[in-house]
């Protein structure tokens, strides 16, 4: 995430709970071992678009989220609010209806702070599952600024009530500085086929890029090596790139991205953009073959220009395959009809007979 959805936050302390209604609207990679329920595992097709029409509970604020299953119960992480914890956390047994839970971090960690002073949310959290243990990496930093640090926390469980659960913050993953090639938000873990471990990471400046991790860390594997760049936009274009999830399916790594300029409420024209590559580092392409090093990428979820949609600027997005076989997208998206309140998101994703994605 590229900015913290700051002046905006004041809007959403009166709705902290809704129901998105059928008329009003607008027409995620971790899983672990043990089945869960879906609520599209034996619908028609034509039920499953309507996720969105049916979310309720606790939905708003939700920035960058991100979605896991740990047994029959579904939880998603999302960037702080002011008003909130650093990091909110919400559960849901049926992906419709969903509660606040504690979040994983009552402070930004004094480690944090001092590296990026003024920081007063954590961003855009990632959530995923290596042997026993759950991972959340979380990055802090400023808004517009490149002093920036990605952080690592650990748990046995994300369920408050089992015991073990309690998170364990490991530290510094990465961080970026004034005149580096990158900034160090918006993480992502990513696994490739022969077991590597990876790091996607990136806003703005040249782009997403990706590092190698350590297993047994979770941390850098050689913190001299300089990232890999795997996106960037084109010159013409800007700079307005963020957010990159990679979803291993059908054969193809593919990097989902957030094109142009969230944190706008409902003049964000913020959107989601997909390439696909043989290597989890690249170089990634779009449906049309043009590089995502060159500014390409496939429209994945996009607003209307034309300004009828009611949910605006849809980006920063999670991925889930389910154990049943379902894809889900996980997204933010600016409710125009609640003063632009950033409002989670849920589709089912389907694969065309070319291998490409259509989320519903």
């Amino acid at each position: 995430m590229g900015a913290i959805w700051a002046s905006l936050a004041p809007l959403a302390l009166a709705a902290q709970t809704i129901t998105v209604a059928k008329n009003g609207s607008a027409s995620p990679a971790s899983s672990d071992d043990t089945a869960a329920p879906s609520v599209c595992a034996n619908a028609r097709s034509v039920d499953c678009p309507q996720m969105n029409d049916r979310l309720a509970g606790d939905i708003v604020p939700a920035h960058d989220p991100v979605l896991i299953r740990e047994g029959d119960t579904y939880y998603s992480y999302s960037t702080g609010q002011r008003d909130r914890l650093p990091i909110l956390a919400r559960t849901s047994r049926d992906l419709i209806t969903w509660r606040a839970l504690p979040g994983p971090i009552s402070a930004i960690p004094k480690w944090a702070l001092a590296a990026v002073p003024g920081a007063r949310d954590i961003w855009a959290p990632d959530i995923s599952r290596t042997r026993d243990r759950f991972r959340l990496y979380y990055s802090v930093s400023t808004f517009g600024k490149q002093r920036s640090v990605i952080g690592l926390l650990t748990n046995t469980t994300l369920d408050p009530a089992k015991r073990g659960y309690g998170w364990r913050d490991e530290g510094l993953v990465i961080g970026s500085k004034e005149g580096d090639n990158f900034n160090a938000i918006d993480p992502n873990f990513a696994r490739d086929r022969e077991g590597g471990q990876w790091l996607a990471l990136g806003s703005y400046w040249t782009g997403l890029k990706i590092v190698r991790l350590d297993p047994k860390t979770g941390k850098l594997a050689d913190p001299a090596a300089p990232p890999i760049a795997i996106a960037r936009r084109a010159a013409s274009d800007g700079t307005a790139i963020e957010a990159a999830f990679i979803v291993d399916h059908g054969g193809w790594y593919w990097l989902i991205a957030s094109f142009d300029h969230c944190c706008r409420g409902a003049d964000s024209n913020y959107h989601l953009v997909i390439g696909r590559s043989t290597k989890i580092t690249g170089p990634y392409v779009d449906r049309s073959g043009r590089p995502m090093l060159d500014g390409g990428g496939t429209v994945l979820v996009q607003a209307d220009a034309a300004g009828r949609d009611r949910f605006r600027g849809p980006g920063h997005a999670g991925f889930l395959h389910d154990r049943d076989g379902n894809d889900y997208l996980i997204y933010h998206a600016y409710d125009r009809d609640a003063r632009g309140v950033p409002t989670l998101r849920l589709t089912r994703v389907r694969w065309d007979a070319d291998g490409w994605p259509a989320a519903q």
